[in-house]
């Protein structure tokens, strides 16, 4: 049925694969890591997570083309799947389920997509239009295949994991979705697997993001205009980097936080350095006392009026 060559892990490659070997796992406290593969510490730390919580862990290895632009080049993603599959056996994975896109795709590009809606045309949906359709639909039928109880999901991708969140809310899947703190580099750099595509100049370059973060968060306590301040300094002193955006919103709606906001808010950043595009963000609570969060809680503030 399954390759299980690689040590007690059973890899599926087909639905019939993974719905036999799921089966063998028994109903209840299965937790999901989704990946395109190129597997990092990043995804390590998810699994680990996972696996501490978890009776059984799942993980998939697809490289969704529905996320891929026309001019976002699918071909040069990295494929790393030998030494994925050894990362997976360290951490403790019972299932690894990669499957071709024909078999996620059964009848081609799919008629029916899940709409990402107006949070999913902003910030990176506004540069990269279609991305977060494409992978709601992925997730969607991820979660369904795998009939997972948890999903982990690392901040780092904020909008990604506020999407999922709201889907899953919207649509009454049965499942905890569970935001786990971005892993960084000792350097700061949060880790990536685009990281791969960096010379070693662009990579001191690319650094700027994560310090502008950290300049921001350490004004928090001034508020709104003195976060935004501080980390637009840094990105300006790098000009090697050509910043797409930096904004400091509220973590649900997505919208500028005013400058009378206090509470938790989302600081991200984009840009291009070299011919790789970045992202970075982190969770701030804004105000006395306020400063750098790993992740955000589960009430935030209220969102800003609307006017």
């Amino acid at each position: 049925m399954s390759d299980l060559s690689t040590s007690a892990i059973v890899v599926a490659r087909t639905r019939d694969e993974l719905r036999a070997a799921r089966a063998e796992l028994g109903d209840g406290d299965v937790a999901v890591v989704m990946t395109m593969g190129a597997l990092h510490e990043g995804h390590a730390t998810l699994i680990r997570t996972a696996r501490r919580r978890a009776r059984h862990v799942v993980v998939t290895i697809f490289l969704n083309p529905l996320q891929f632009g026309p001019h976002e080049d699918l071909s040069r993603y990295p494929r790393t799947f030998d030494a994925d599959m050894e990362i997976c056996r360290k951490a403790g994975v019972d299932l690894v389920f990669a499957p071709t896109p024909d078999v996620i795709y059964q009848d081609g590009d799919p008629g029916v997509r899940i709409s990402a809606g107006p949070l999913g045309a902003v910030l990176e949906g506004q540069a990269r239009p279609g991305h977060f359709d494409g992978m709601l639909t992925v997730v969607a039928k991820l979660l369904h295949l795998t009939r997972a109880d948890s999903a982990y999901f690392g901040q780092k991708d904020a909008q990604q994991l506020l999407l999922i969140r709201r889907m899953v809310r919207d649509l009454d899947f049965p499942v905890d979705v569970v935001s786990v703190p971005t892993v960084r580099e000792p350097d700061g750099l949060a880790m990536s697997s685009r990281n791969t595509y960096l010379t070693p100049s662009d990579r001191e370059v690319a650094l700027c993001l994560s310090q502008a973060l950290r300049a921001g968060a350490d004004a928090a306590a001034e508020g709104p205009s003195a976060i935004r301040r501080a980390a637009r300094a840094v990105l300006v002193a790098e000009p090697l980097a050509l910043i797409d955006y930096l904004v400091l919103v509220h973590p649900t709606t997505l919208e500028d936080v005013p400058e009378w906001y206090r509470g938790e808010a989302l600081l991200a950043v984009a840009g291009r350095v070299g011919t790789t595009r970045l992202i970075d963000n982190l969770p701030i609570k804004v105000g006395p006392g306020g400063g750098a969060l790993e992740v955000f809680s589960d009430v935030h503030a209220e969102p800003p009026a609307q006017d």
